[in-house]
């Protein structure tokens, strides 16, 4: 994909391999009419929706580590930063790229089969390792364990 500037409406045009333009929404703010009509609050709107986006997105990090869905909330404040921000929309075109560039890799037989042959082994690892602690141990719980 190849982004560059169209000098006739200052607008990005956006390209893709076979030369054709996909169907992207122009770059740049999404706010309404009345709100960039005026200076002050276009600049509160901005304002605005940084925050909300920096708190969506420190709330993601601070789920990664923690039980939630940590990188899908950090993309969800991207993805408001890309409502009124150039460089999170162009981030963001570039994430779906990737990640449709890794959709298709993923899909491709031959790495299916590998991930298929990878997860096999690792559950047979795990159900051994299981098996090792249930043949020592029994079904008793690690902390209640007395050598």
């Amino acid at each position: 994909m190849n982004t560059g500037s169209d000098e006739a409406s200052g607008r990005a045009a956006a390209t893709d391999e076979t030369g054709s333009e996909p169907e992207a929404r122009p770059l740049g703010s999404r706010a309404p009419e009345f709100v960039q009509a005026r200076r002050a609050l276009h600049l509160s709107w901005q304002v605005g929706v940084f925050v909300v986006g920096l708190a969506v997105v420190v709330a993601g990090i601070i789920m990664l580590p923690l039980p939630g869905p940590g990188w899908l909330v950090i993309f969800g404040g991207m993805a408001i930063w890309a409502t009124e921000f150039v460089w999170a929309q162009l981030v963001l075109r570039w994430t779906k790229r990737k990640v449709t560039e890794a959709t298709q890799k993923a899909l491709d037989p031959k790495v299916r089969r590998r991930n298929i042959i990878l997860t096999t082994v690792g559950l047979v690892i795990i159900a051994v390792l299981v098996g090792i602690y249930v043949w020592k141990f029994g079904l008793e719980m690690p902390w209640n364990i007395k050598q």
